[in-house]
């Protein structure tokens, strides 16, 4: 199946303050012995769909993260916006027919994550595709951040942004869009799991 999927960039989100971890780059913050971006990137590469190329979301330390040999991606707009903002800069240097968004601190995303997202995409012909998964309750929860979505899509994300909006969600509403619920047997329940705090790292790393 994978071979028969459209080719995508992957883009790893890590312009964020870091508030509620004293302003750190999450990205560079040590998990196990390695960075939470080494984490990421990592994961891509092993995905059962390996990405075309990978961009990186970066606004601070930005010769460290270009030392990783992947292009590094300013927000283009000030003030840190959210994660909306690095979207829009990943899909505005995308060369590809798909962008997949991940974030630096959630280091174990599923390994089929972008095949499963591009296969609901193809099947659905969807612009957005999102993945969830379920809460201690069995809700489903969405984790928009992991975020499948068309390049071509940058001009009304900017619009959007632009106008004072920020939440994934409602951009996501506007298109047509589908979720993948990553709550199949074999399917990690900690996969989206991720880093906000010196006591969720530890509680990463004793994983």
């Amino acid at each position: 199946m994978a071979d028969t999927l459209p080719s995508y960039t992957a883009l790893v989100l890590a312009g964020g303050q870091g508030s509620r971890m004293q302003g750190q780059d999450k990205g560079l913050v040590l998990a196990g012995g390695q960075r939470l971006i080494d984490h990421a990137l990592a994961r891509l590469q092993a995905q059962t769909l390996a990405p075309q190329t990978v961009l990186i979301s970066a606004n601070r330390n930005a010769l460290t993260y270009a030392s990783l040999g992947w292009p590094v991606l300013p927000d283009t707009l000030p003030d840190y916006p959210g994660p909306l903002a690095g979207f829009l800069t990943g899909m505005q240097h995308c060369t590809t027919p798909w962008l997949l968004s991940v974030p630096c601190d959630s280091p174990q995303f599923p390994q089929d994550l972008a095949e499963r997202l591009l296969v609901q995409a193809l099947h659905d012909s969807a612009d957005i595709v999102i993945a969830a998964d379920r809460d201690s309750q069995g809700e489903q929860r969405k984790q928009a951040v992991f975020c499948l979505m068309r390049p071509t899509l940058a001009e009304d994300l900017s619009a959007f942004v632009l106008s004072g909006q920020g939440k994934i969600g409602a951009w996501v509403a506007r298109h047509r869009y589908s979720v993948v619920c990553f709550d199949q047997p074999g399917d990690d329940p900690m996969a989206f799991f991720n880093v906000n705090s010196a006591q969720e790292l530890d509680q990463l790393i004793s994983r």
